[in-house]
């Protein structure tokens, strides 16, 4: 079979020559644009890298100057704050750089701030120091740099325990009504619906164990117990007694829950009257302070106040009101049960002889204290060592009960 020829027809001369696709560009001449539009961006880097280069230069030596300055700044600083300085009280912020402070002759200044000091710290009331020359607010004291007062630590608290008060059950368990329950149990109260005892008062004749209480309680609570003693308010110059107060009360609020106790209160709380002295009406607005500090405005319940006192009927009647005082808890001369568990204590680590009765002094109608039981106690110790014995007989106690317990012409009437 035959196979098919085709046929292609022959190009004339008046047809056009067949057509070639034209290239899109030259590859030798693109790539020399590239090359050319990357050096240019290079040079351009180089430029902005040199121009960073000097800038950082530039900072590099603003910064060695300025620390410099900074240097010279705190030298003088340092040496104006170096020189013996005037402790002042701040008063008023009149603008950034001015401000009114007393100074402790009780004159006022208008002063100016040391740049360095950060505003938020002064605060009216606020402890300062002053330039001795030119009166110009160097420094802010801390709060507590010029106070007497401190907390009591771990360490300091004393380690006298419920157990070791023989007797005054009553009072044991209302003070720690009044005062633990509250701290620890806060809670029982809102359910009830009844505010906490807010102060305690623990009066008594001498020697009734009030102070060694309010120990017990230091050592049991774990919140932040303060111990002040009510002459300590009253200071040399004016209005130094109520600062303390305030001061007092500041140290219990920043380190809540806390209790003061404040011993010997009626150093400061007796009854006011019209005083003719200017001692006596410092002693007044001490009293004043204590009141407003107690029941005033800022007042928390996280803060107890326990105050121990001999003479309790000289004390202000605005300072024994409920809302301040809320519980009273006396301490009398211990009965017969309550002087028996009183020696108890007291001799539980004694070397005794068998045929020591101390039943034969619970017994005897005498109204003795439990610190004149302790003596008595301590006294029959003492003479056992003088007679190089290490045993007490009775005859030690009969000497040391007829030396602490003395029959006096006339009896002393704490409370009529």
């Amino acid at each position: 079979m035959a196979s098919a020829v085709v046929l292609h027809p022959k190009p004339s001369a008046k047809d056009p020559p067949p057509t070639r696709s034209k290239p899109d560009s030259d590859p030798s001449s693109s790539a020399a644009d590239l090359d050319e539009d990357l050096y240019s961006r290079l040079k351009s880097l180089q430029r902005q890298l040199e121009f960073i280069e000097i800038q950082e230069e530039y900072v590099k030596d603003e910064l060695k100057n300025l620390r410099r300055e900074l240097l010279r700044a705190q030298e003088e600083v340092k040496r104006i704050q170096s020189v013996p300085l005037v402790i002042g009280q701040f008063m008023e912020m009149i603008d950034q750089n001015n401000a009114i402070v007393g100074s402790t002759t009780g004159s006022n200044y208008y002063v100016r701030i040391l740049s360095t000091i950060n505003r938020e710290l002064l605060k009216p009331s606020a402890s300062v120091a002053l330039h001795r020359h030119s009166n110009a607010l160097v420094d802010v004291l801390p709060p507590e740099a010029d106070s007497s007062i401190s907390l009591l630590s771990q360490s300091e608290k004393p380690d006298v325990t419920y157990s070791d008060i023989g007797g005054y059950d009553i009072q044991k368990q209302e003070i720690r009504e009044a005062v633990e329950l509250p701290l620890t149990h806060h809670e029982l109260y809102q359910q009830i619906g009844i505010d906490p005892p807010r102060g305690v008062l623990l009066y008594g004749p001498p020697g009734t164990g009030k102070t060694m209480l309010a120990k017990a309680v230091a050592h049991h609570t774990t919140a932040a117990f303060i111990r002040v003693v009510g002459s300590e308010f009253v200071q040399k110059y004016l209005g130094e007694g109520p600062r303390m107060v305030r001061d007092v009360f500041r140290l219990a609020k920043e380190n809540t829950p806390a209790i003061i106790f404040i011993d010997e209160v009626d150093a400061i709380a007796t009854a006011r009257f019209d005083a003719q002295t200017g001692a006596d009406r410092e002693v007044q607005r001490i009293l004043m302070e204590l009141l407003n500090q107690m029941d005033g405005f800022d007042q928390t319940v996280n803060v107890k106040v326990i105050m121990a006192t001999n003479r309790a009927d000289t004390l202000d009647p605005a300072l024994l009101r409920p809302g301040r005082l809320d519980r009273k808890i006396e301490f009398p001369l211990p009965d017969r049960r309550q002087k028996r568990l009183v020696f108890q204590v007291c001799t539980a680590k004694m070397n005794l002889s068998d045929e020591v009765d101390l039943e034969d002094y619970v017994s005897r109608p005498d109204k003795i204290s439990a610190a004149e039981i302790a003596a008595i106690c301590q006294e029959a110790g003492m003479l056992a060592v003088r007679k190089n014995r290490y045993v007490i007989l009775p005859k030690d106690f009969e000497k040391g009960y007829r030396t602490n317990v003395k029959k006096p012409d006339t009896d002393f009437e704490f409370y009529k």
